[in-house]
């Protein structure tokens, strides 16, 4: 009698119609889906670019965005690294979920979602630590609209960590300065171009532009950067070189280095012009030539992935 009180207690928690081998087949199928990792985590998002610059090397920035019919603000980073966070009452209750966090997994389009289905519920002056994804959140494309885009708003320092006027503790300050130091010089350049393209500052005498691009196809886009590289026309204006391509979040980002004491506006039109040359060679299916072949070896050797 014990023995059969024993099997029922063993098989109650069991998935409905499951025997005790299929259910432990399919939590490990649930743990492998887990631990793999989505190869564009942004895919499918009109915001994807503008995602993983803010993610990946923006230093300061906030972007507004409307989440499940609610106001949130999608910044670079917060204090202590943290992963969101709602004001209190008094300072207005916005939401803000950051994407430079201490805390996350390998996937940061389930760790946003995540942030962010738990900010839309967070309480006036609750924290959130930690962004990484427990299998809870929702999938990200029903909390933000495909279609819908950032409205960045670039900052030099983190005063906007705190209110307009609101004291800030003395064991903050330090802290505060210390980030404000850190910030590198930053701004997006405007231009009629798919992508997210930034301009950055590091200092040591040279700047950078960074192309976060979108294309369905890597091998098309470098394909097609190697043409034009072999016409000596991989340009962005006069004085830049091209540094090379790195990868992040399943998408290309060709670099340039650039004089930091040209104004980054300036760019744009050298960028629309090339994106002209780049759409006229990414469907081109005729072979390379040797010295298409030569640059585009020489793009792939300095590839990295970030």
């Amino acid at each position: 009698m014990a023995k059969k009180n024993r099997k029922r207690a063993d098989t109650a928690d069991l998935p409905e119609g499951m025997s005790r081998r299929q259910a432990k087949l399919a939590a490990r199928a649930a743990e492998r889906a887990a631990l793999q990792k989505d190869p564009r985590p942004f895919a499918g998002l009109a915001a994807e670019a503008d995602l993983i610059a803010l993610q990946e090397f923006v230093p300061s920035a906030v972007a507004r965005l409307e989440v499940a019919g609610e106001p949130v603000n999608i910044v670079t980073v917060l204090p202590g690294a943290g992963a969101a966070l709602r004001r209190s009452e008094e300072d207005g209750a916005e939401r803000f979920v950051a994407l430079q966090v201490a805390s996350r997994t390998h996937n940061p389009g389930r760790d946003l979602a995540y942030a962010l289905h738990w900010v839309l519920s967070a309480e006036p002056g609750e924290t959130l630590q930690s962004t990484a994804a427990d299998g809870t959140q929702p999938e990200l494309g029903s909390l933000i609209d495909a279609s819908a885009t950032l409205q960045i708003t670039e900052h030099d320092d983190f005063s906007w960590w705190f209110p307009q006027g609101a004291a800030i503790p003395a064991e903050v300050r330090q802290a505060l300065a210390n980030a404000n130091d850190a910030v590198i010089p930053s701004t997006q350049i405007k231009a009629d171009v798919p992508g997210s393209i930034w301009w950055v500052n590091p200092g040591g005498g040279k700047g950078h532009i960074r192309w976060v691009r979108t294309d369905d196809n890597e091998n098309r886009i470098l394909a097609a950067l190697a043409r034009i590289a072999a016409r000596g026309e991989l340009s962005v204006g006069e004085g830049s070189k091209f540094a090379g391509v790195f990868r992040t979040h399943g998408v290309a980002v060709p670099v340039w280095d650039v004089d930091p004491a040209v104004d980054a506006a300036s760019y744009a039109g050298a960028l629309q012009e090339l994106e002209t040359k780049i759409a006229a060679e990414y469907d081109n299916d005729a072979q390379l030539s040797a010295d298409e072949r030569k640059q585009l070896d020489n793009i792939k050797s300095r590839q990295v992935t970030i």
